[in-house]
Formats: structure tokens, C-alpha cells, sequence
């Protein structure tokens, strides 16, 4: 199999690129990545001799179209997807998430290419804290943010791509995902990195938000399986039961950092932060056999303090300026 996967040296996407080369050798991957902020070569270092890499913007529809004339299938990484990036710009998201997705979509229905499409369980909006329902295939969208817009748009475009025009895509939403090789504005990993570094964790508003994590290696996992054997057209969620409100979370770090459940500091909420994400995978772990390897939370999240202290060549370059933006844009300490 000749692939392309777009986003390739960004977090879930670099990670996917590992498993591939490893656990597949016999798949050429080339990587189309515009390397922005979020986007880092240095991802890809201990496996650059076994793929291809082009450095561009999914958005060029004449590279796209170059690129997938010579694959066999294409996984969509590539997005902008941070929420307060969204808040602060939204046209980014508007630029990647739906004209990117535009693009690619039009180029696997010229070449006839099989097509995958990540996506994100935020396209659902949030559910109560104390609802016990969860997303399944049938929520409907309800998006809180340019974000979370920007990609239910990317979806019901490819949506319409396979009703309108027969392309073959498959789609997935995710829950949380935390592991190796996350940018550092990120939650998790500017938790344990602000603790290398000695600084106190901070935690939006009370930090009762809950989130459904799961570990990088069980979702990249289940994509290969979609891809692979998922019916075309159909929308799988991906999740690993793994529920955790946001204090919890900060509070296994801690503990992994030996410091006091209470060591953290609280900072001013996002605006309209969600409450509470949730994933019902049945239909991936009935309809193709699916089920995620980290199932203790705990422990995968002890793994991945251990791999920022043994990578801090990797997260460094980036650390300063997020903590910089982060300053710039006002954030308190209630």
C-alpha cells in the first residue's frame, strides 16, 4: 500500500507514522505536514530514512492533487486544533479544517483513492456532568467553538463527498488523546512539563470538566482497523472508557511527580468551556473487533510523565514561546 497521511508530523498523526513503519513494512508513507507551530519534524527524526516528507499546506489543491494521484489511500490528520487558538484567530481553523479537507476530498474523488478522516468528539458539543448518556454515531452536532465548527464542517463535507460522488471514506471521532510527542500547550503535556520546569500546574476554572482520554496508540490502532475493514461511509467513535474530570487528571500528575494532591493553581475558565465529553465505542468494538491495550489510565499517563523527562530536547524548543502566548493572552491565577 502506497499512503499519504497528512498531518503526519503533528501529534496523533507523527505517532500513527511510528506505528506504521514499525508494525507495517511493507506500507510507503509520505507525510504531507506545513509544518506549523504544531507541526515538528523532530517527530519524525528516528523514522525520516523510512518515509517520504513534503513540507506543505493541504490547502494547495494542485500539490494535493499531485500527491494523492500517487497513493493508494489518504488519512487526514492535518487541522488546526487548538480551542483557545480558536477563540483568539478563528481563520485558520476556517483555512485548514474545511478548504484542506475541500481540497483533499476532491483530489481522492479524481483519483478514486480511498479515504479516511479524523475527526473529533467536540463536534458534539458537551453533555451535563451528571447525564449518564454518551456520544454515539447518531448524536447529533452541536459545536461550541470555531474549532469544533470548523471540524463538523470538515465532516459533513466528506459526508457529502460519499453520498454525491461515491468517494470511499470512512470517518472517525475521537476522544482526548494523550502520549508521546503532544505539543506542549497542550493539557497534559503542559502539566508535567511546567512540573519538570518547577512550576505549579494550573487548571481552568474548577476543573470539574470532564474528558474521555485515551492513550495515542489505541486510536491510531483503531484507524488502521477502520481503514482497513471499516464500511464506507460509516462514522465509528473512538474511545477507551476512560472518563476523568480535569482536577483528576492534574492530580495523577502530581502524584507521578511524587508532589501534594493540592499543588496546583487555578486559573480564569475558557469561554464557553464544555462540560463534559463522553464516547460510546460499541460500534467499533462489536462491528470490527476493536478494543484499546492502555486500559489503566493511570499507568499510561505515568509512561508519558516518564517520556517528556527523557525528551526534553523534543518539547524544549517549543516551551518558552507557549508559556509566552499563554502570558500574552491574559491568563490569571484566581
Amino acid at each position: 500500500m502506497r499512503l499519504l497521511v497528512t498531518g503526519g508530523a503533528g501529534f496523533i498523526g507523527a505517532n500513527f507514522v511510528h506505528q506504521t513503519v514499525t508494525a507495517r513494512p511493507g506500507v510507503q508513507v509520505t507525510v504531507l505536514d506545513k509544518l506549523t507551530y504544531a507541526g515538528n519534524r523532530a517527530s519524525l527524526a528516528p523514522i525520516a530514512d523510512r518515509i517520504e516528507f513534503v513540507h506543505g499546506d493541504i490547502a494547495d489543491a494542485a500539490l494535493v492533487d499531485r500527491l494523492v494521484g500517487g497513493v493508494d489511500a489518504v488519512v487526514h490528520f492535518a487541522a488546526e486544533s487548538h480551542n483557545d487558538n480558536s477563540l483568539a484567530d478563528p481563520w485558520p481553523f476556517v483555512q485548514t479544517n474545511i478548504v484542506g479537507t475541500y481540497s483533499l476530498l476532491q483530489a481522492v474523488r479524481k483519483h478514486q483513492v480511498r479515504y479516511h478522516h479524523i475527526s473529533t468528539d467536540e463536534v458534539y458539543g458537551d453533555l451535563e456532568l451528571d447525564d449518564p448518556a454518551a456520544f454515539t454515531e447518531a448524536t447529533p452536532y452541536n459545536p461550541s467553538s470555531p474549532y469544533s465548527a470548523s471540524k463538523a464542517s470538515s465532516d459533513m463535507l466528506v459526508r457529502a463527498w460519499v453520498r454525491s460522488f461515491g468517494v470511499r471514506a470512512t470517518l472517525s471521532n475521537c476522544s482526548n488523546n494523550y502520549g508521546p510527542y503532544q505539543h506542549v500547550e497542550k493539557f497534559i503535556p503542559r502539566q508535567i512539563t511546567n512540573l519538570i520546569d518547577g512550576v505549579r500546574p494550573r487548571l481552568y476554572g474548577t476543573g470539574h470538566q470532564v474528558r474521555d482520554w485515551i492513550h495515542v496508540e489505541d486510536h491510531n490502532a483503531a484507524v488502521w482497523e477502520i481503514l482497513e475493514n471499516g464500511r464506507i461511509g460509516q462514522t465509528y467513535l473512538i474511545g477507551a472508557d476512560g472518563e476523568r474530570d480535569n482536577k483528576s487528571v492534574v492530580q495523577l500528575i502530581l502524584e507521578a511527580f511524587d508532589r501534594a494532591p493540592d499543588d496546583f493553581d487555578h486559573v480564569t475558565d475558557r469561554p464557553g468551556h464544555d462540560l463534559r465529553y463522553a464516547i460510546d465505542s460499541t460500534l467499533l468494538r462489536t462491528e470490527l473487533g476493536w478494543k484499546p491495550r492502555y486500559s489503566d489510565f493511570r499507568a499510561g499517563l505515568a509512561d508519558t510523565v516518564r517520556w517528556y523527562r527523557d525528551n526534553e530536547n523534543w518539547w524544549r524548543p517549543q516551551k518558552s514561546a507557549t508559556e509566552n502566548a499563554y502570558a500574552a493572552a491574559g491568563e490569571k491565577v484566581l
